[in-house]
C-alpha cells in the first residue's frame, strides 16, 4: 500500500498516476515475496537435490547456485519480471515529475530561504566520479547526478518518488525507517555517546539523515553526496520538514573536514555503490574524521562469508541485473578486515541486526540483543518482518 508523500516537495498525482504507481508497487511485492518464495522452494526441491546426486555434495557458494539457476526457466522468468518492474518504478513517476519540474525547482529555491538552520553547499568545480557517471545505477535513467536546467532537482524527486513506489509503504511516511532504526540503535546501544556533530556519507535525498537530526536535536548534522540535483532536493526536503541539516557536495573518499571532527559517521546502503578501492578510502577517511570514542556505523546487506549459498545468490541479484556492479565485490569482503584496514582496532568491530523501528525501546533493543548480529531470511528484504543489518566500529 503506497500513499502520496506529504512534504512540500511532493506533488499532486493524477488518478492515472496513482493507479500506475500502485500497480508497480504491487507487482514488485508479488515478485519479491510470492515469486521469490516459489523460486526458493524450486531450488530446494529440485535444483539442489539434482546437483547433489550428480556431484555428491551440496552447492558450495552463491556463484555455483547462480550458475545452476540461470539454467532454470523460473529464474529467467523471475529475473525478467523483476528487471522490468524496476524500470517501471521510474517510469511510473517520471511523467508527473516532468510535468511539475519548473514548480519543483521554484519551490526548492523558495524553501532554501526558510530559516530552519540547515544549509546547502555545492561545488561548481566538482567532478562527479566515473562509477556514478558511467552507470544508470538501479536502472534509474540518468542516474542521480544528471541535470539539465538551472537549479535542477529532477533526479532527487525521481529518487524520492521512486523509492516510495519501490518500498510500497514499508519505509514509513517519509521513507526513513532505516534512519529511524539506526538512530534509535545508536541512542540505546551507545548511551554514553552524546553526539555534538555527525556525518552521513552518501545521503542522496537525506531520507535516512533526518531521523538523526530529529532524535539528537543538539547535534550538528552534516550530509554529503556527489550529486548536485539530489542535494538541492535533499536540502529543500529537509527545509520543508523543518529539520536542520548541512548538505555538501563532496566525495566520501576525500572528506573536506578536519581530523577528529565527528562523534558519529554513518552511511546507509552507500558503500556497495563504490569500487573496492574507494570503499577502502571512504572507511579510512571516516576513521580520520572521527573523534576518539566516535562511532562508525554503516547499514548494508550482510557479507557473503556469513550467508548460505542460496542467500548469497539471492542477495547478489542486484549486482548482476540492477546496474550495481560493485555490490557483490563488496559483499565478498570480510567486513572486520575492511574495518581493521581503515585503522580501527581489531576488537572495535561490531555488527547488528535490528527490526524495523516502531517498537518500544525495550522491545526494540531486546530484539537487537537477541539477534546478536545474526541475520535471517528477512534481513534486508522488503517483506513483512523486515530486519536491517549494520556493522561498524568505535575509534
Amino acid at each position: 500500500m503506497i500513499t502520496d508523500l506529504t512534504h512540500e516537495m511532493s506533488m499532486t498525482a493524477s488518478r492515472d498516476e496513482r493507479a500506475r504507481k500502485s500497480f508497480v508497487a504491487q507487482l514488485r511485492g508479488h515478485v519479491l515475496v510470492n515469486m521469490a518464495d516459489n523460486m526458493h522452494r524450486h531450488y530446494h526441491d529440485q535444483v539442489a537435490p539434482r546437483y547433489e546426486r550428480e556431484h555428491g555434495e551440496a552447492p558450495a557458494d552463491g556463484p555455483t547456485v547462480h550458475k545452476l539457476m540461470k539454467e532454470e526457466d523460473y529464474f529467467r522468468f523471475y529475473s525478467s519480471i523483476r528487471y522490468n518492474a524496476q524500470e517501471m518504478v521510474w517510469q511510473s513517476v517520471i511523467p508527473g515529475i516532468e510535468r511539475n519540474l519548473k514548480s519543483l525547482a521554484d519551490k526548492a529555491k523558495s524553501l532554501s530561504d526558510r530559516d530552519v538552520g540547515g544549509s546547502l553547499t555545492l561545488d561548481p568545480e566538482f567532478e562527479v566520479p566515473k562509477n556514478v557517471t558511467r552507470l544508470d545505477v538501479h536502472l534509474a535513467p540518468g542516474c542521480y547526478h544528471s541535470e539539465f536546467t538551472e537549479g535542477d532537482v529532477a533526479t532527487g524527486a525521481i529518487y524520492d518518488q521512486g523509492l516510495n513506489v519501490f518500498a510500497a509503504g514499508m519505509m514509513g511516511e517519509h521513507l526513513c525507517d532505516i534512519g529511524d532504526s539506526f538512530s534509535n540503535y545508536v541512542r540505546l546501544r551507545f548511551k554514553d555517546l552524546n553526539p555534538e556533530r555527525m556525518l552521513d556519507m552518501g545521503c542522496t535525498v537525506g531520507h535516512n539523515t533526518l531521523p538523526f537530526a530529529k532524535l539528537f536535536p543538539e547535534c550538528e548534522v552534516h550530509a554529503i553526496d556527489v550529486a548536485a540535483p539530489a542535494l538541492r532536493y535533499a536540502h529543500a526536503r529537509a527545509q520543508a520538514l523543518e529539520v536542520p541539516v548541512h548538505f555538501r557536495q563532496m566525495s566520501a573518499t576525500k572528506l573536506d573536514y578536519p581530523d577528529n571532527h565527528f562523534d558519529l559517521v554513518y552511511s546507509s546502503m552507500f558503500l556497495h555503490e563504490l569500487p573496492l578501492k574507494d570503499i577502502r578510502k571512504a572507511l579510512a577517511e571516516a576513521y580520520r574524521v572521527l573523534k576518539p570514542g566516535g562511532i562508525l556505523l554503516t547499514m548494508e546487506l550482510p557479507p557473503n562469508n556469513q550467508s548460505a549459498p542460496y542467500d548469497s545468490f539471492y542477495l547478489d541479484w542486484d549486482s548482476y541485473y540492477n546496474q550495481e556492479p560493485y555490490y557483490k565485490p563488496f559483499r565478498d569482503q570480510d567486513y572486520p578486515t575492511l574495518i581493521a584496514d581503515a585503522g580501527f582496532d581489531g576488537d572495535a568491530y561490531f555488527e547488528t541486526v535490528m527490526p524495523s523501528w516502531g517498537h518500544s525501546d525495550e522491545a526494540f533493543f531486546d530484539e537487537v540483543i537477541h539477534a546478536d548480529g545474526r541475520f535471517n531470511d528477512k534481513t534486508g528484504r522488503l517483506t513483512d518482518g523486515i530486519c536491517w543489518y549494520g556493522f561498524g566500529a568505535r575509534k
